[in-house]
C-alpha cells in the first residue's frame, strides 16, 4: 500500500502507514512546494537579517552570526540541543512524529533543501527509527529537544532503532546506501522547530482511544445482555430527544450489536402490555443501574471528545509548524509562534479525561458484574468454584480499581501547567508534549480495566449458560475470548492471559 503524501494526511492514512506496512510517498505538487520555498528563501536571505539563519537561536537571537559561520550555527542547534532524557519514546510514536515532521515540511513553508525531507521519509519507509528521549520539551518552540534527536539522526549521528536493535546511525545509513542530510540555508532548524513530536503522539493516542472507545461500547452493550436489561435506554426516540451527536451514535451503536439477542428485555411487553396490580415487589430491576442505562450518556461526550480532537490533531498534522514562516508566495519571510503546541496539548487533556471516564465506567460495570447483592444473578466475583475456597477474579478487581484510580490522578490537566523557561523568552508554553505522554499512559491503563472486564464478561455468560442467547456479535467476542482465556473454575494465575486480553484488544476494532 502507497500513501501519497500532497497536501493532507487523514487518521486513517496514518494508522495504514504506522500499523498496515504502508508506504510514504511524496506527490509531485508537495516537492514542487518544498523546492520553490527553498529556492526563495536562499535568494531572499542573501542579504537580510532572518532568525535562525544568521543570528542564534531564542534568547541569543540578539546576535549575529558572521556568514563563515552559517553552515556550523544549524549543526550547532542539532548537537547541543540532543539532550533529552529517560526512556526512549517507542517506534510507532517516533515513526508518526517524522511522518508529522514530513507534513509540515511539504507545506512549503519552511525553506528546507528537498534532500532532506526525502531522507525523512526514507527513515520513514525504511523503519529506521531515531533514539528520541521521552523527557526533553516544554512544548514551545515545539519539540526541540526531541526534534533535535531526530536530527541528528538525519546527520549520521546518534543511534536509531533498526530490525529490534540500537545502533549507530551512520552503520544503518551506510548499509541503507543513505547520506546524511546536509545544511544549505536552515536545515537545522527547520528539522527541530515545531510539534511534530507531540503531534505524532497525539495521532497514535486518539486511534487507540478511540479502539478504546468502542470497546467500551461493546461491552456495555453485552454486560446489559448478560443481565438482561430493559432496551429502552437504547431507543432512538429517547436519545433523539437529547441533542448531542455523540449520544445518538452510541445508542445507535449498542442497539446495533444487541440485534439478533435473545436476552434484552421488551419493556412494552413486561411492563406495559400486562397487568400488575397485586404485585408489591418486582424481581427484575425496572432501571438497571446508571453504569448500564447511561452509557449513551456517558460514552456520547467521549465520542465527541475524540471527533473533536480527531480534527484538530489532523489540521496540526497538515499545517506548517516552525519559524519563521517562508512563504514565496507572498515572497516574505513572516516571524511568529506556529510552534506553539496549545492546540495539541489542550486535546490530550481533554482525551486523556475522557479514557479516564471510559476507566469509569468501566470499572463500574465490572464491579456490577462481580457484585451478587447488586446484581442478583451472579456468584460473588463470577466464581465458579467453591466459595471460600475458590476466589474466581476477586483479586482481579484490585488490578482494575487501582489502575482506575491512577487515571483519575493523571487527569488533572497539564495544559495549564506552563513554566516560564529560556531566560524567560519561553515565558508560557504547552507542555505538550508530556500531555500526549501522559494520555498515553492513561489510554494504557483504560486497556488493562477493559481487559478485565472483557475476562469478566466471558465469564459471567459460562455462569448463567446463556451464550446460545447472545446477539451474534456478542457471541463472535465470547468466542474469540475464550479462545485466548478458557472457562475456569480452580484459582489460577491471570496476569497473562490479561496480557493477552490487551492485546486482543489493542488490535482489533469495534465499529462506531
Amino acid at each position: 500500500m502507497i500513501v501519497v503524501y500532497d497536501e493532507a494526511l487523514t487518521l486513517e492514512d496514518v494508522e495504514n502507514l504506522v500499523f498496515n506496512g504502508a508506504k510514504l510517498e511524496l506527490s509531485d505538487g508537495a516537492r514542487q512546494r518544498v523546492s520553490r520555498s527553498f529556492d526563495f528563501l536562499k535568494t531572499f536571505s542573501s542579504d537580510k537579517i532572518i532568525y535562525g539563519i544568521n543570528t542564534g537561536f531564542g534568547p541569543m537571537a540578539q546576535y549575529r552570526v558572521t556568514d563563515e559561520h552559517l553552515s556550523q550555527l544549524q549543526y550547532n542547534i542539532i548537537r547541543s540541543h540532543s539532550c533529552g532524557a529517560g526512556e526512549p519514546l517507542a517506534d510507532i510514536f517516533v515513526k508518526a512524529a517524522m511522518i508529522a515532521r514530513v507534513g509540515s515540511l511539504i507545506q512549503g513553508y519552511s525553506g528546507i533543501h528537498l534532500s532532506a525531507v526525502n531522507l525523512l521519509v526514507e527513515f520513514i519507509n525504511r523503519g529506521i527509527y531515531p533514539f528520541v528521549p521521552q523527557h526533553g520539551s516544554v512544548g514551545a518552540s515545539g519539540d526541540l529537544v526531541q526534534l533535535a534527536h531526530i536530527a541528528l539522526c538525519l546527520i549520521g549521528e546518534g543511534k536509531v532503532h533498526y530490525n529490534g536493535e540500537w545502533i549507530q546511525t551512520s552503520k544503518v545509513m551506510e548499509k541503507e546506501g543513505l547520506k546524511p542530510m546536509g545544511v544549505f540555508v536552515r536545515e537545522g532548524l527547520c528539522i527541530t522547530n515545531g510539534t511534530s513530536v507531540m503531534t505524532g503522539i497525539g495521532l497514535i493516542n486518539l486511534i487507540y482511544a478511540k479502539r478504546l472507545l468502542g470497546w467500551s461500547v461493546s461491552a456495555s452493550a453485552m454486560i446489559n445482555e448478560v443481565v438482561s436489561s430493559y432496551g429502552d435506554f437504547m431507543s432512538e426516540h429517547l436519545n433523539a430527544a437529547k441533542h448531542h451527536t455523540g449520544q445518538q451514535k452510541v445508542a445507535a451503536a449498542i442497539s446495533s450489536l444487541v440485534d439478533g439477542s435473545k436476552l434484552i428485555r421488551d419493556r412494552t411487553v413486561e411492563l406495559y402490555a400486562c397487568k400488575h396490580a397485586d404485585v408489591k415487589t418486582f424481581e427484575t430491576k425496572i432501571q438497571p443501574f446508571y453504569s448500564l442505562r447511561c452509557v449513551p450518556q456517558i460514552l456520547g461526550p467521549v465520542y465527541d471528545t475524540l471527533a473533536s480532537a480527531q480534527q484538530i490533531l489532523v489540521d496540526e498534522l497538515n499545517s506548517a509548524c516552525d519559524n519563521p514562516i517562508v512563504d514565496y508566495r507572498t515572497e516574505n519571510v513572516y516571524h511568529g509562534g506556529n510552534f506553539h503546541g496549545d492546540y495539541v496539548s489542550l486535546e490530550m487533556d481533554k482525551v486523556k479525561i475522557a479514557m479516564t471516564r471510559v476507566a469509569m465506567l468501566t470499572e463500574r460495570q465490572l464491579n456490577y458484574i462481580f457484585h451478587d447483592k447488586i446484581n442478583e444473578l451472579l456468584p460473588p466475583f463470577v466464581n465458579l468454584g467453591v466459595l471460600g475456597l475458590n476466589y474466581g477474579l476477586q483479586a482481579a478487581q484490585f488490578t482494575a480499581t487501582s489502575t482506575t484510580a491512577e487515571c483519575q490522578t493523571l487527569s488533572m490537566p497539564n495544559y495549564v501547567h506552563s513554566i516560564p523557561n529560556n531566560n524567560d523568552n519561553q515565558d508560557i508554553v504547552s507542555m505538550g508534549t508530556n500531555s500526549a505522554l501522559i494520555t498515553e499512559r492513561v489510554i494504557d491503563n483504560g486497556y488493562q480495566v477493559m481487559a478485565i472486564d472483557i475476562m469478566a464478561l466471558v465469564q459471567a455468560v459460562d455462569c448463567l449458560k446463556n451464550e446460545d442467547k447472545l446477539s451474534p456479535r456478542a457471541k463472535k467476542t465470547y468466542d474469540e475470548v475464550r479462545a485466548m482465556v478458557p472457562v475456569f473454575i480452580e484459582d489460577t494465575p491471570k496476569y497473562e492471559e490479561i496480557e493477552k486480553l490487551i492485546n486482543y484488544l489493542k488490535h482489533s476494532k469495534v465499529e462506531l
